[in-house]
């Protein structure tokens, strides 16, 4: 019997964490020609996801505060190539992934859980009463 491995492997685990690294200096630096990304402090770099070919990867980002992300992410996506070009010098892989900017919403998304959770009444507590 076969085994699949479920999530990523090592090795997409190791070059996702040196492209976030990679593109968090990158963005650090800011030497930019947008005007959204000139003006875009504070982006954080939560999670990169490589793909098991390591050919394409996904960035996902947040602004401080979850600001100007609409302006923020087609800024990065249209910057994607130098960003690509930059990753190219400073990584030691063998390809560059093709990169794409993604809104890193895990933690909108786990506030919505919190809400959830704590509107939640369980049945036997209201019996109790």
């Amino acid at each position: 019997m076969k085994h699949t491995p479920v999530g990523p492997t090592q090795r997409q685990l190791r070059v996702g964490e040196q492209l976030r690294h990679i593109i968090a200096e990158i963005l650090q630096r800011g030497d930019f020609h947008s005007e959204a990304l000139l003006k875009a402090e504070g982006i954080t770099v939560t999670e990169v996801r490589v793909s098991p070919d390591l050919k394409h990867a996904s960035a996902y980002v947040m602004s401080l505060g979850g600001k100007d992300m609409e302006d923020i992410l087609p800024a990065l996506n249209s910057a994607a190539p130098e960003f690509q070009r930059e990753i190219n010098k400073k990584s030691n892989l063998k390809f560059t992934p093709k990169l794409k900017f993604r809104l890193d919403d895990s933690f909108e998304q786990g506030q919505r859980m919190d809400a959830l959770l704590d509107n939640l009444h369980y049945s036997d507590q209201e019996n109790d009463g």
